[in-house]
């Protein structure tokens, strides 16, 4: 069971400026869903005015937006955002990022 999320976060391969995604969990109150982006990629800043998101940084090194700062965040790393506060990510680096975003609850 552990093995089909690995396989599913090693299958995604993004070149420059794209962003792959994939669902891992996905439940009646929680989404957990990774996401790989190629050099230059980003993922444009939005909110979830019911829900938690936090991020967990795998691979890599990724600039996350978070209101109006942003910070680089290496590997492993977390970063919670709180309910309704805009949040995104961005690749500054050569190499792919790869993170998982979990949100929690599902909006209703």
């Amino acid at each position: 069971m552990l093995d089909e999320y690995a396989d599913s976060i090693a299958d995604l391969e993004p070149g420059d400026g794209e962003v792959a995604t994939g669902e891992l969990v996905v439940t009646d109150d929680v989404l957990v869903k990774a996401f790989a982006l190629g050099p230059g990629a980003e993922l444009e800043a939005h909110d979830h005015a019911e829900s938690t998101n936090v991020f967990h940084v795998l691979e890599g090194t990724v600039t996350v937006i978070q209101g109006e700062e942003s910070e680089r965040i290496d590997a492993p790393g977390v970063v919670h955002h709180e309910r309704g506060v805009g949040h995104g990510a961005k690749n500054e680096t050569d190499e792919t990022v790869v993170f998982t975003a979990s949100l929690c609850p599902l909006p209703s």
